[in-house]
């Protein structure tokens, strides 16, 4: 075996081995059956991400929030010392640009509202410790230097192009970035292994984006009007599609994608929505139908750089639930109520 082969190899056993070491649906049950942060800290102590927990002084939610960014970011630096190939790696670190994408968005609504938001911790604008400006800037200007001076080009094109930000032109600006992330994305996946496969599932992803903005749009809710900006690049539904789907009424949406993937979760949210009247079913309902789809396609994969892409799909997901978890037990609500919120790995 030729050295690109073994370190390609040992790539595929260390990821596939992690994978191991996530929280299971055991772990969940148990964790809903606790009433303090360190009980459930103790009850996910045999998994990766518990034994990094049980290490840092968690005593509040706001503590565990912000050890969870952290303990995602020394999740890649891990792999970043383990020598893997080069492509491995930059996979990750363009898979991570999603939080750079992230940040820029919520600076840009940062200008709009005139007062600081949170960013999250993670990319290479906090890597390359630009964060704490971006967090303070009071113009578009403040937001296009530190791009360039992390080198996200890019993405500092498209902010150059606005001329006025308000509330009606955000959804337009917060695609384009959105669109920029996975049009990256894609290049650099078409170029490696198993490129159909990355391709479909980047286009999975896309066409739950799209469909999220879409009944985002047509159900009623107290959040603010969902933009009506489409991705291109979908797996099944192109950006004319998805255009078209933001005309119709509900019943209609479900009815139009009949003959996709997509058909049962369109449904299921229309029920839940129609018992509840409660907007969160579109994400909840959502977010289970992506990583199902996202598992049965790239689980099985071995000995290839797509190894990494679910490997940290899977730790956002990991870290999501943990987040969900004790947020609710923070803020008092019963945790046997949040379940059907929590998507977990077979």
């Amino acid at each position: 075996m030729n050295l690109i082969s073994a370190r390609y190899a040992f790539s595929s056993a260390y990821l596939k081995g992690e994978e191991v070491r996530v929280i299971s649906a055991g772990h969940v049950d148990e964790m809903l059956q606790k009433s303090t942060t360190q009980d459930i800290l103790e009850a996910i102590r045999d998994t990766d991400i518990g034994g990094y927990l049980r290490e840092q002084p968690v005593k509040t939610f706001d503590d565990a929030d912000q050890y969870l960014w952290r303990y995602l970011g020394e999740c890649v630096k891990r792999l970043r010392r383990l020598n893997l190939p080069s492509d491995i790696i930059r996979l990750a670190d363009l898979y991570m640009e999603k939080y750079d994408v992230l940040n820029t968005k919520i600076s840009l609504r940062q200008v709009l509202a005139g007062k600081t938001a949170p960013m999250a911790p993670l990319g290479i604008i906090y890597d390359q410790g630009y964060l704490d400006g971006l967090s303070d800037v009071k113009s578009v200007d403040g937001i296009i230097d530190a791009l360039v001076k992390c080198d996200l080009v890019d993405y500092a094109s498209i902010v150059e192009d606005i001329k006025e930000i308000d509330i009606g032109s955000m959804p337009k600006w917060e695609a384009g970035l959105g669109r920029m992330y996975y049009v990256r994305l894609t290049g650099t996946m078409a170029k490696m292994g198993d490129s159909r496969v990355s391709i479909k599932a980047l286009g999975i992803m896309i066409d739950f984006i799209n469909l999220q903005a879409v009944f985002r749009s047509v159900l009623p809710g107290k959040e603010a009007p969902a933009g009506k900006a489409a991705l291109d690049g979908g797996h099944m539904l192109s950006g004319r599609i998805v255009k078209e789907l933001f005309s119709l009424k509900p019943a209609e949406i479900a009815a139009g994608l009949e003959h996709t993937e997509y058909h049962q979760m369109a449904l299921e949210i229309l029920k839940s929505y129609e018992r509840g009247g409660n907007i969160t079913a579109i994400d909840r309902t959502i977010d289970k139908h992506k990583f199902r789809l996202l598992n049965e396609l790239l689980s099985p994969r071995i000995l290839t750089s797509l190894n990494i892409f679910w490997y940290l799909i899977l730790k956002e997901l990991e870290i999501r639930n943990v987040r969900l978890i004790l947020k609710a037990l923070a803020d008092g609500i019963p945790l046997s109520e949040i379940k059907d919120y929590l998507v977990i790995a077979p």
